[in-house]
């Protein structure tokens, strides 16, 4: 009798884990699975008697989801029962997809009360061959189809009713099951009390424990068994049965088995990071940017790029020529070599696979934005097999995971999924699918995820095929939102027929927008009051980041259609400018939509605080960039701007770039003669504000302007 440490199996020998009562639960697991695991848990939670059949030997059946094998099951069992004592009650139960809900006192009290020597779990579902319907018995009430995977007896009785089994190692055990309900005829019972549907059961949550009621017979089952097709459903009943994740305690084994990094002496692990570039997706170059930030070290990581968008191929070049060399290896599939997806995603794998130092592969998509510098370390020390950090789109339900699967193996929404979304339980959840980024362990790429193709299967995308060859494989998958990771990108409706196609996400990505052309100070305006009067009713605060200006700058000197500064001036109504400028109009790049937002978001809370009473649409009738050069165009005449009141954007720097200009009010004879790079002048428009624009004595001056009107 062995006393075996939580996830340990020791030699081949049948395994004893000691419980304190007379009941001894007799499992077969030729090797420690994920399911195996878990099952142990909840048997230590309850302090049952475990003996492990079947250590060491190889499995006859197929894969983990297929049922044939089981006569290997049947004999391990008649040979085991031979060793125990016989007044023994012995629960034969599977163990790879089973939980215990309560304790040995509870079963054995509910074994008893059936008055039977042998009682059968039975269940509605045939599994796994149809064909033997005819062969099972008939009840009167009850499920009708036997199941194998759990059936309670005294030994003396079950030595009997297995002394004639002579099948192969590879038949279904239901025939066996079959056989001894005509064997011990009297003695058998079909008893509800192990196999599940999930439109059957309810989650209970009571007194810091968590059981799985069966509304269908008003039952409390002490056993959960996941058969067939609800396997995966016992993957979510066991994210909470029996103490996993209650309302009181949160999740209380989130932090047992971790693989702490602080404080290693050795070298960390090391990390192959996939990232794949399938389709075109903003703020490429903001992906590059957080994967150089990640807190890990850089010798002990190498990068496998796939990139099949040519738009974004300097961008990658340009990131891997100035970090390329930090890195320990680095490995590029460019467009021009044709690669499909599953074929890269493949290959990824098959980098870490190749590689015996490598312990873990990170799977990338470049929609995916990390936040959370600790990602990859966070995801390590939790020692799953395949865990994900939970990333959502701003603003919507949707993530990188699904809580269930419909019946033919598509999305569908877990009781639980909101509330994991919105934090309101906090954890490391067993999901059925992941996507867009995870981590897996390599030991499975040599074990489990051996398959070169893991990510072809019939119909389904390449995820989709992953994940299902995953499930098939008995290899769990984890999400974790026990921190805050980070977000994903819409890529829907990306163009890429501009020079910075990033500066048209303002609707999709906003907060991603916000982040790349907002200035870092633009929040703490009204805190830290950053708004300065520089002249009366003038006011000046930073709006645009360094990266906003010269984007704005580029786009409209990539587009390069300058009016020639004349009065005459088809572009706005009446044809006819009073005060002309050399500029191109926000409508002439198709931005009309964009800058009103902008507008909108980020100028109307500040005009509707410091001009209170006034609460501006921020519509526009002219909004443009006006460049002012000594040989084109150096200054702009005194005069009212045609509006409500006028934004005045500065979007290139005095002295770096260019040398005098300015704005002087003349009434007030005050002067803005130094203006900032990506900060706003706000003023009236018209009556008071008379002002012009100073001379630009060297360079080229570059400002955007709004005439707001209302």
């Amino acid at each position: 009798i062995y006393k075996v440490p939580p996830g340990v199996l020791e030699s081949s020998m049948p395994l004893t884990w000691t419980g304190s009562c007379n009941l001894l639960v007799v499992t077969v697991a030729t090797k420690e699975t994920d399911g195996f695991r878990r099952f142990m848990r909840s048997a230590r939670h309850f302090n049952y008697t475990i003996k492990v059949l079947g250590r060491g030997e190889p499995w006859k059946g197929g894969d983990y989801m297929t049922e044939p094998g089981g006569g290997q099951k049947v004999r391990l069992l008649k040979a085991g029962l031979q060793e125990m004592e016989e007044d023994k009650v012995v629960l034969f139960i599977d163990s790879y997809d089973v939980v215990f809900a309560s304790g040995p006192k509870e079963l054995l009290k509910k074994f008893q009360q059936t008055r039977h020597k042998v009682v059968f779990s039975a269940e509605t579902l045939i599994w796994p061959d149809r064909h033997l319907e005819d062969k099972h018995p008939h009840f009167r009430e009850g499920k009708r189809f036997l199941g194998s995977g759990g059936f309670i007896g005294y030994v003396p009785n079950l030595k009997e009713m297995v002394a004639d089994w002579t099948g192969e190692d590879s038949d279904t055990s239901v025939i066996f099951a079959i056989r001894s309900s005509h064997f011990v005829a009297g003695l058998v019972l079909m008893l509800r009390f192990v196999c599940l549907r999930l439109d059957e059961v309810v989650l209970k949550f009571e007194d810091g424990q968590v059981r799985a009621r069966n509304v269908l017979y008003d039952t409390l089952p002490v056993v959960i068994h996941g058969n067939g097709p609800t396997k995966l459903q016992i993957n979510y009943l066991s994210n909470y049965i029996p103490t996993v994740w209650t309302f009181e305690t949160g999740c209380s084994v989130c932090l047992e088995d971790l693989r702490p990094l602080s404080g290693l002496k050795s070298e960390y692990p090391l990390v192959v990071i996939g990232i794949f570039i399938q389709q075109p997706t903003p703020f490429v170059s903001v992906f590059f940017e957080t994967l150089l930030k990640l807190e890990y070290p850089k010798n002990r990581l190498k990068l496998f790029i796939y990139n099949q968008v040519r738009e974004t191929y300097f961008i990658t070049y340009s990131f891997l020529k100035d970090h390329g060399k930090e890195y320990q290896d680095v490995k590029v599939i460019g467009p021009e070599e044709n690669m499909d997806r599953v074929a890269s995603r493949n290959l990824g794998l098959d980098m870490c696979r190749q590689d015996k130092d490598c312990e873990y592969f990170f799977s990338m998509d470049i929609e995916v934005v990390l936040k959370n510098k600790d990602t990859l370390k966070i995801l390590i020390e939790q020692n799953e097999p395949i865990i994900a950090p939970m990333i959502t789109r701003e603003g919507r339900l949707w993530t990188n995971f699904w809580g269930a699967l419909s019946a033919d193996g598509y999305y569908a929404r877990s009781e639980d999924y909101v509330d994991i979304v919105q934090g309101r339980r906090v954890g490391v959840w067993n999901v059925p699918y992941l996507t867009k980024v995870y981590l897996v362990k390599a030991s499975l790429l040599h074990e489990e995820l051996s398959n070169n193709d893991l990510f072809s299967s019939g119909t389904l995308d390449l995820d989709m095929a992953f994940c299902h060859n995953a499930r098939n494989k008995g290899v769990f998958m984890y999400v974790t939102n026990m921190h805050t990771f980070g977000r994903m990108l819409s890529t829907e409706n990306y163009q890429m027929s501009h020079l910075h196609n990033d500066l048209w996400q303002i609707f999709e990505n906003p907060k991603d927008w916000e982040e790349r052309y907002i200035h870092e100070n633009y929040t703490k305006i009204m805190r830290d009051k950053l708004i300065e009067t520089p002249c009366p009713d003038v006011y000046w605060f930073p709006l645009f980041s360094d990266i906003g200006c010269d984007h704005i700058v580029q786009e409209m000197e990539n587009f390069g259609q300058w009016s020639g500064g004349r009065n005459t001036d088809t572009r706005i109504q009446g044809g006819y400018e009073n005060v002309p400028t050399i500029d191109i109009h926000m409508t002439q790049i198709n931005y009309e939509k964009e800058w009103q937002k902008l507008l909108l978001d980020y100028i109307a809370p500040i005009t509707e605080t410091m001009y209170p009473g006034y609460y501006t649409k921020a519509q526009f009738d002219l909004a443009f960039v006006v460049r002012y050069k000594p040989d084109e165009q150096p200054f702009l005449r005194p005069h009212h701007d045609a509006s409500t009141f006028t934004i005045n954007i500065a979007l290139n720097q005095k002295v770096l770039d260019y040398q005098g200009g300015g704005c002087r009010f003349i009434r007030y004879n005050c002067s803005v003669e130094a203006p900032r790079k990506g900060w706003a002048l706000m003023h009236p428009g018209r009556l008071t504000h008379y002002h012009e624009g100073l001379r630009t004595t060297a360079g080229t001056r570059y400002i955007a302007v709004s005439f707001v009107d209302p």
